[in-house]
């Protein structure tokens, strides 16, 4: 689901400068405002539950810490926050990397109630949502086969929304690089789709011809 910007800006930076004389309750309201994005984002460029909570609760509380590093000067609060969540996703996928780990498959069975809910339709056939879960899991394997740099774009533009200039400032390139990588990362997620979908109706031909045992 995307993200839409639900107050005026000004209201985070008064709810920043509350936090940073010691009030708790203000920056719980940041965080009540913002998890919502940043776990989808980290969920969407980890590929997994666990990791993405972890990135998140982490994202949080770096920024907590460097609260006073944020002066405004024209960026959102929104952007520096998840500038921070990005980089500790990037963080992770660095370690897994250097341990030589696969990235953990999506689960279909997360127990993301808003991912399930968006797939879900009461008046679905049982074989129409199978399909569609097919469909999520071959998205999600496409983002996740990108590379992290074109990931990052497309889940920032595509899946939450956020306009061009604010990615730009979450990443720290510029709005062109922004735009091109966007554009290389949908050929490629599109490529991978079809490459897949493709993949598994052929199976379900060989299925479907295969001798039958008498």
């Amino acid at each position: 689901m995307a993200y839409t910007e639900p107050q005026n800006p000004s209201a985070d930076e008064i709810l920043v400068d509350r936090a940073r004389q010691g009030k708790l309750d203000a920056y719980n309201q940041l965080v009540l405002r913002y998890q919502g994005l940043a776990y989808g984002v980290a969920h969407r460029m980890l590929g997994d539950s666990d990791s993405a909570a972890d990135a998140t609760q982490d994202g949080f509380i770096k920024a907590y810490k460097r609260l006073d590093q944020f002066h405004g000067n024209g960026a959102s609060f929104r952007s520096w926050l998840m500038r921070i969540v990005v980089n500790t996703c990037y963080d992770v996928l660095r370690s897994r990397r250097r341990q030589s780990e696969r990235i953990v498959n999506f689960d279909l069975d997360c127990g993301d109630d808003d991912w399930s809910s968006n797939l879900r339709d009461p008046g679905e056939r049982p074989e129409e949502y199978v399909l569609r879960l097919e469909d999520a899991a071959r998205i999600q394997k496409a983002i996740e086969a990108l590379p992290v740099d074109q990931r990052t774009v497309l889940i920032l533009s595509d899946i939450e929304g956020l306009p061009y200039n604010e990615i730009a400032d979450i990443i720290g390139v510029p709005a062109g690089t922004v735009k091109s990588r966007l554009s290389r990362a949908r050929v490629r997620a599109r490529e991978l789709i079809l490459d897949r979908q493709s993949g598994t109706t052929d199976k379900r031909a060989r299925h479907l011809v295969a001798p039958r045992g008498r």
